[in-house]
């Protein structure tokens, strides 16, 4: 039975730990993996710019002896030019597996229910699980353990901040999210995530005040204020989250060994100041060279299985 990888919210505790457990074994040793996927071919659907998301796939798949076919939004156009019933319906004939770079949620839902072949999210307007598994792979590897940390984001309720919020609540790691008024997370994922994080013995914050949010956190992460789809708003948002810019005012609130993380692309000097991204707290790039081991590791769960 296939698997798809939609939303964090869909994983156990123990699914999570399997990708990281596999993602190890691949940093420590990269040539023993390097060619199981031999011989299988993933389709990259993409309605979204992507540095990070398209170049991690397409090397990882690459490094497992795999092939990558890259569908840009002009070559599908998908739901216009084609319907995402047929999209899915043929790809499934070519292809072991898709990954879909998308605006709207519902379209990774529909591609993985028509689909006969694994979907995975590259990063719709609700979720980014790549991502969020990822940066959560990065703190274990960092501290050790996920159990009791205290993780502080800061900025705005987005599909980062989604992902983030089913990634620690199912991984035992208090998380504290602050955002202006107004700006806050769903309250379907904020409901999910505390139910999550009363089984994992950890806890969900919502604050509107970042400087009480970071008080004593392990990890503070930010991302951009306006996201793709948003840049109208940015001038506007600019006002609303100068507050919550992560710097090293905010930054000193926490313990002294803080890990400070951004998702990237970054736009220095607003959510974040280059002193701080810069400076020897930051694992913002091992944070993004991750995403080529986590993904790999999904890669192999979902398109070789449990063999």
């Amino acid at each position: 039975m296939k698997r798809d990888l939609i939303s964090i919210n869909d994983l156990s505790r123990e699914e999570i730990e399997g990708f990281f457990d596999i993602a190890d074994c691949l940093k420590r040793d990269n040539a023993r993996f390097g060619n199981i996927l031999s011989g299988k071919s993933l389709a990259l659907i993409f309605q979204k710019p992507s540095n990070r998301t398209r170049v991690s796939f397409e090397v990882g798949m690459y490094q497992l002896g795999g092939h990558v076919v890259y569908l840009g939004p002009g070559e599908i156009n998908l739901g216009v030019r084609e319907s995402i019933k047929d999209v899915a319906k043929t790809l499934s004939r070519y292809v072991n597996g898709i990954v879909l770079r998308t605006f709207a949620h519902k379209n990774v839902i529909e591609l993985a229910g028509y689909a006969d072949v694994p979907v995975i999210n590259g990063l719709s307007d609700f979720s980014h699980p790549c991502q969020g598994l990822a940066d959560i792979y990065t703190v274990k590897e960092k501290l050790g353990k996920t159990q009791g940390i205290t993780f502080a984001y800061v900025g705005d309720g987005n599909n980062v901040c989604n992902s983030l919020l089913f990634a620690c609540s199912k991984s035992g790691i208090h998380i504290n999210v602050a955002t202006p008024k107004g700006h806050e997370p769903d309250k379907g994922v904020l409901a999910a995530a505390r139910r999550a994080a009363k089984l994992a013995r950890c806890k969900v914050n919502l604050f509107n005040d970042p400087f009480s949010a970071v008080k004593g956190a392990d990890v503070i992460y930010t991302d951009v204020w306006a996201s793709m789809g948003q840049e109208k708003e940015a001038i506007k948002r600019r006002k609303i989250f100068k507050k919550f810019q992560l710097n090293k005012k905010l930054a000193s609130l926490a313990n002294k060994n803080v890990l400070i993380m951004h998702c990237l692309p970054a736009h220095r000097g607003e959510e974040i100041t280059d002193d701080v991204i810069d400076g020897p707290n930051s694992v913002v790039f091992d944070q993004a060279e991750n995403r080529l081991h986590v993904q790999k590791a999904i890669l192999i769960k979902l398109l070789k299985g449990d063999k």
